[in-house]
């Protein structure tokens, strides 16, 4: 059901704030007229620095989805919206130096046969920098696994309406919400600079953007919100590209 991610995806929450240094949004003639942005600086930081709103900072400077910004990148603070370009389809990491992959998120069809576990894709080990220490967001068995090649980019677990979905790693809420078409009801959760996950098809969503979570926490309750069935859509992404999950979900 997934046909990759739209207007109104990502906001990627993550910056460094130096400790004790709680800056004063800037406002009328205080703020300036353009931003040089640093690294890792996203949309929603830097327009909560200047006390702007995110998505009218991204119209502004005709950013859309999934709003990547890159170090050295100049954005306007003031005047009239940009006609924006169309969305990327895929969600990113945090803004790197790093030019972020473009590959289209995937459609999981709710009545697709069990394979029991995952695809035959990737298997090579995780990325050294993974700290480790994930969980399976569901109990339920997965319907269909990743394919590297296809269009199926993440897990469809099943199960039943209202089963816990929880948090396979600690992490911040960067999104939460309905308004991203085949995701239904959709929470993603950004881990470090690099790793992202996404819980898509809730029925209904218990954290807020924002929310620190832990590994284990509930954040959602299972769903058939843009399925045809009572499912979770997973999805681990690292540097914005979709890997699968079964490289680093534990065995069971």
């Amino acid at each position: 059901m997934v046909q990759g991610l739209v207007t109104g995806l990502v906001l990627v929450l993550v910056a460094s704030v130096l400790a004790g240094c709680a800056a004063r949004a800037p406002s009328g003639a205080s703020m300036p007229d353009t931003h040089v942005v640093q690294r890792n600086e996203t949309l929603y930081r830097i327009a909560q620095r200047y006390g702007l709103e995110w998505r009218d900072l991204a119209r502004r400077n005709a950013i859309g989805a999934p709003y990547v910004i890159h170090p050295g990148q100049r954005l306007r603070l003031r005047g009239a919206a940009r006609s924006s370009p169309p969305s990327a389809p895929q969600a990113s990491s945090a803004p790197s130096t790093r030019q972020p992959s473009s590959g289209a998120s995937g459609r999981d069809s709710g009545g697709g046969t069990s394979s029991g576990s995952t695809s035959s894709s990737s298997t090579s080990s995780p990325p050294p920098s993974d700290p480790g220490g994930w969980q399976w967001p569901a109990a339920g068995e997965v319907l269909r696994g990743f394919s590297s090649s296809g269009t199926r980019r993440g897990l469809a677990i099943g199960g039943e309406r209202g089963d816990h979905v929880r948090a396979t790693r600690a992490g911040e809420v960067v999104y939460a919400g309905g308004g991203l078409v085949g995701y239904g009801r959709l929470i993603i959760l950004k881990h470090d600079a690099r790793f992202l996950s996404a819980y898509g098809h809730n029925d209904e969503l218990l954290v807020s953007e924002g929310d620190q979570v832990q590994a284990g926490d509930t954040i959602a309750r299972l769903g058939s919100s843009g399925a045809e069935r009572p499912m979770l859509h997973f999805e681990i992404r690292v540097d914005g590209t979709p890997v699968d999950p079964a490289r680093y979900l534990p065995d069971r």
